[in-house]
């Protein structure tokens, strides 16, 4: 499944080092209206180059973004997000993924912000972003939002991203357990999003990559009704497609309160050139 709508050239002319590891992965992905929304405000996307100069510079790129703000404004938000940081990340001249990957978050900020300026029936529109940027042996997590990215490595399912909601950030500093932010009223008011007004800063995170890792973007649609120990349960299968559809088809189980959106990127072979 190629789902892949933003527009590009991604720089291939500037002078790279050699490739050393050639990243081969497979790739799944479903997303589904819900029970209860009008429109899907989620949007995923994908980007694989195949030039050595891209590889070695910037690699894949997965992300999964969520967005809010009604009448079909948290899906142009979502869209325009998607397509803005995909399109900066790949453009930007630094040799530095986290620098060429902080520039594009501000610029789909920027960007979101300025269109929900400018058309008042999208004022305060916004949206969510969790990238996963894979060069060579290296990943690179990128987080705003609530929004999620986990990984299944070695049978262990860790949340690598951190949700940016009140109610969360209540836990981190001790005022709050992580039972009492589940059903807090702040558990879905977000302290970080793309557009609105106000800056902030990513979480850019960096990690090894292993052969096998199996990793999972996906919007809140998912975690709201699915617990970690049945995504477990689900990602442990052997095709990735029948994993994507159950894990969705468990939330609409469950409510389907929400859009839902999951993202699943398995790493098959780290090759040496």
């Amino acid at each position: 499944m190629d789902e892949i709508t933003a527009n590009f050239e991604p720089v291939a002319t500037l002078e790279a080092a050699p490739l050393r590891f050639r990243l081969r992965t497979q790739v799944a992905a479903k997303s589904d209206l819900g029970r209860v929304r009008e429109n899907n405000e989620d949007k995923f996307e994908y980007y694989l180059p195949e030039e050595d100069a891209v590889l070695v510079r910037r690699g894949h790129a997965y992300l999964v973004c969520d967005g809010m703000g009604g009448h079909a404004a948290g899906q142009i938000a979502s869209e325009l997000a998607a397509k803005t940081f995909l399109g900066v990340y790949y453009d930007h001249p630094s040799p530095e993924v986290e620098v060429a990957a902080r520039s594009a978050v501000q610029a789909a900020h920027r960007f979101v912000t300025d269109v929900g300026r400018a058309v008042p029936s999208r004022r305060g529109m916004g949206t969510t972003l969790s990238a996963l940027l894979m060069v060579e042996d290296r990943a690179w997590l990128v987080q705003v939002g609530d929004s999620r990215i986990y990984r299944l490595r070695a049978g262990i399912l860790t949340q690598l991203s951190q949700d940016h909601t009140y109610a969360d950030e209540m836990v981190r500093q001790g005022l709050m357990s992580a039972e009492e932010a589940k059903s807090s009223p702040y558990a879905h008011a977000l302290t970080r999003a793309i557009g609105g007004e106000g800056d902030f800063e990513a979480d850019v995170e960096s990690f090894d990559l292993q052969p096998g890792d199996l990793y999972l973007l996906c919007s809140d649609g998912l975690v709201n009704h699915v617990p970690d120990a049945r995504i477990l349960e689900r990602l442990q299968q052997p095709t990735l497609s029948a994993a994507a559809w159950d894990l969705v088809q468990d939330a609409l189980a469950d409510g389907g309160s929400d859009n839902c959106t999951v993202l699943l990127v398995r790493v098959d072979e780290l090759e040496r050139v």
